[in-house]
C-alpha cells in the first residue's frame, strides 16, 4: 500500500472540507465543474455495479424552489440553504432491482466492452452473479431496499470528497420530506425513492460558522485496529 504522504492533496482536502451552514447566493458553480460533479455521480462504485440510483440536479431558481418544497414545517431550517446554494442535487434510490434494470446494466457493460476476452461466457457469468446478489437481498435477507439505499450513500461519500477537491462547498441534508420530493419529480412512477439532497456552492464566509471551527475526529488508535 502506498504511503499516505504520497497523497497530500486528498488528505488535506479530507481534513479541511466541512458541511457548509450558509451559502453566498451570488456565487455560481461553473458549467465545467457541474459536468465534473455529474461524472462523479456516474462513476461511483456500487455492489455488482448495479448503479441503483437517479439524480436530479437543480441549478435554476425554479428548480431549487421545487426542491425547497420538501423543506417545510419541521424541515424549514434547510430551506434557505437550498435556495441560496448554487445547485442542489436530489439523490434517489431504486425501489426494486428488477430483471429489466439488471438487463439494462448488463447491456451497457456489453456495449462498453467489459466482457472480453470471452464475451458470451463473461456476460452470462456477470449477469448471473448480479441476479444472485439481488435475489439474496430480496428473497432471503429481505433487506433489498436497505441494500440499494446503501449504494446511494456510498455514492455520496465519493461525491462530497470530489466536490471539496474542486473547492466547492457541500451540505448533505436528510432533513427533507422525501414524500414531497417523490411527488414533485414523479420519482416513484420512475421506480425510485428520494433519500436526501446535497446543496452545493460557495460558503458565505461570515455566516458559515462551521467553516471557522476546527475539525474534530476520534484519534486513529480509537477507531483502527491494526493486526
Amino acid at each position: 500500500m502506498s504511503d499516505i504522504a504520497t497523497f497530500p492533496d486528498i488528505l488535506a482536502t479530507a481534513r479541511t472540507r466541512h458541511t457548509a451552514k450558509a451559502y453566498d447566493p451570488a456565487r455560481r458553480i461553473s458549467d465545467a465543474d457541474i459536468a465534473t460533479l455529474e461524472e462523479l455521480l456516474r462513476f461511483s462504485p456500487s455492489s455488482t455495479n448495479l448503479q441503483p440510483w437517479h439524480f436530479i440536479v437543480a441549478g435554476t431558481p425554479e428548480g431549487k424552489e421545487r426542491v425547497a418544497k420538501a423543506a417545510q414545517e419541521r424541515f424549514a431550517f434547510n430551506a434557505k440553504g437550498i435556495r441560496d446554494a448554487s445547485h442542489v442535487v436530489v439523490f434517489a434510490s431504486l425501489i426494486d432491482a428488477t430483471p429489466e434494470h439488471i438487463a439494462r446494466i448488463t447491456a451497457q457493460e456489453e456495449a462498453d466492452g467489459r466482457f472480453a476476452p470471452d464475451p458470451e461466457a463473461m456476460k452470462a457469468r456477470v449477469h448471473a452473479g448480479r441476479l444472485t446478489f439481488s435475489g439474496l437481498h430480496k428473497y432471503e435477507l429481505r433487506d433489498q431496499q436497505h441494500w440499494l439505499d446503501k449504494q446511494v450513500y456510498l455514492n455520496l461519500g465519493q461525491f462530497l470528497l470530489g466536490a471539496a477537491t474542486l473547492g466547492i462547498d457541500a451540505t448533505p441534508m436528510e432533513g427533507i420530506d422525501t414524500r414531497v420530493l417523490d411527488a414533485e419529480f414523479g420519482l416513484r412512477e420512475k421506480g425510485f425513492n428520494s433519500l436526501f439532497v446535497v446543496a452545493l456552492g460557495y460558503a458565505d464566509k461570515d455566516a458559515d460558522y462551521n467553516g471557522r471551527l476546527p475539525k474534530s475526529r476520534l484519534p486513529a488508535d480509537a477507531i483502527i485496529t491494526r493486526v
